[in-house]
């Protein structure tokens, strides 16, 4: 039995919904779906075995709008089984006292439904001073992305983020990625 991929992702800019849709084209036809939860109800989250879920911090730590919206509807909804990766958007030299905090935000939320994290990500070559999106002390809990001051790291940082995703789900094994070379 295959797994569903569903990607999600607010976007108010278009920073976040480049980042869903590089994705979206780096996954190819493992891809099931691909939304803005700008026009997605909660309910189509527990469609799908593994969720990427897209949001971007504003101001000085608030969440997306899009994502508060349809954070506010979630209800009861059960994400129990459902493995999810984050990634977010964040201005780490504009705000390094809240970097990527809206993406600690959202896990917060979908872990409190029973979901299963995957895609944690090193810290290691970002500079900020606090973030709530923090896993531990060397990880965030998924892929911070700086489109407006680290674009040339974006693809990089989002192939290599997949391949863990997709290692951790079980899609893709080392002879896999050796085939791919």
């Amino acid at each position: 039995m295959s797994q569903t991929i569903a990607v999600f992702y607010g976007s108010s800019t278009g920073n976040t919904e480049m980042a869903a849709n590089k994705i979206a084209e780096e996954l190819g036809g493992l891809l099931t779906h691909i939304g803005d939860v700008s026009r997605s109800r909660p309910e189509e989250l527990a469609q799908y075995d593994i969720l990427l879920l897209g949001v971007s911090t504003w101001n000085i730590g608030d969440m997306q709008d899009d994502w508060y919206d349809f954070l506010g509807k979630l209800g009861d909804l059960d994400l129990t089984g459902k493995k999810v990766g984050l990634f977010a958007m964040g201005d780490s030299y504009g705000y390094p006292y809240n970097f990527l905090d809206a993406m600690g935000e959202l896990w917060e939320a979908i872990a409190a439904r029973g979901a299963q994290l995957v895609g944690v990500w090193p810290i290691a070559g970002y500079h900020f001073d606090e973030s709530r999106a923090m896993h531990d002390d060397e990880h965030f809990v998924g892929l911070g992305l700086d489109e407006d001051n680290e674009s040339q790291l974006t693809e990089e940082r989002i192939r290599a983020w997949l391949v863990q995703v997709l290692q951790e789900v079980g899609l893709l094994t080392l002879p896999d990625l050796a085939d791919a070379g």
